[in-house]
């Protein structure tokens, strides 16, 4: 576990740090803080993470100018702010989990627990998808996405205008992020459960979703009872 602390207040950044090393003691983790955006931002781009713990006020930088690039990286991303009023905002932008402050150990294992469980976020408010375009970031309607294919430690996502997105996300990780509207329909397939047109009983007991726009895509055994039972 790689994770990454971004917070200007150095007794809270020596907190989030103590309580983090606490909670990761018995496993194998590397910890890293830094105060200012700038340098989170550096620190993003030339080590791989899988945790970043980000305040929204840095120094009086904006911390959602950070947020905008997290959320097209392949790690998940904990707000630990005092901004409550910004929570909606940034599940919106797919983080995993929103820590207001004042907070306590508790709160904040809980946090950890969601990475670690893969237990879906809160609240199904993520809106946007960050995808990264020509050394920039275009944000993507969640709206508009019907279904995504799992590519190793990438994802494929599949628009309704027909064009295709690499992201760097998992497909484990954006089914913790996605809104309830999609469903896990098989090992490599997340799709929104709206846009199934019918679902088929193929031979040999194979069963696929046929889209409204013709794609057929396989459903797992084990998943057919239930997506029939939320599709129907």
């Amino acid at each position: 576990m790689n994770i990454l602390i971004v917070e200007d207040e150095t007794r809270i950044a020596k907190r989030i740090e103590r309580m983090t090393k606490d909670f990761f003691k018995n496993t194998s983790y590397s910890l890293h803080r830094v105060d200012e955006l700038q340098e989170a931002l550096e620190y993003i781009k030339q080590y791989p993470l899988d945790l970043v713990l980000l305040d929204l006020n840095l120094n009086g930088d904006n911390g959602f100018d950070i947020l905008g690039t997290a959320i097209s990286e392949s790690f998940h991303t904990v707000i630990i702010s005092a901004y409550k009023d910004r929570a909606i905002e940034a599940f919106e932008y797919g983080v995993l989990d929103f820590i207001p402050k004042p907070f306590n150990q508790h709160r904040l294992e809980q946090a950890f627990e969601r990475v670690l469980t893969k237990e879906k976020a809160s609240n199904g408010h993520m809106k946007f998808l960050g995808i990264k375009k020509r050394g920039s970031i275009q944000l993507i309607p969640v709206e508009e996405v019907v279904f995504i294919k799992g590519a190793g430690t990438y994802t494929e996502i599949f628009l309704k205008n027909g064009r295709k997105e690499l992201h760097d996300k998992s497909l484990e990780k954006l089914e913790q992020l996605l809104p309830e509207t999609f469903e896990r329909i098989h090992k490599s397939y997340l799709v929104k459960i709206a846009e199934v047109k019918e679902i088929l009983v193929k031979p040999g007991s194979k069963y696929e979703a046929e889209l409204k726009d013709g794609t057929l895509l396989p459903i797992g055994r084990t998943r057919y009872k239930e997506i029939k039972a939320k599709w129907v």
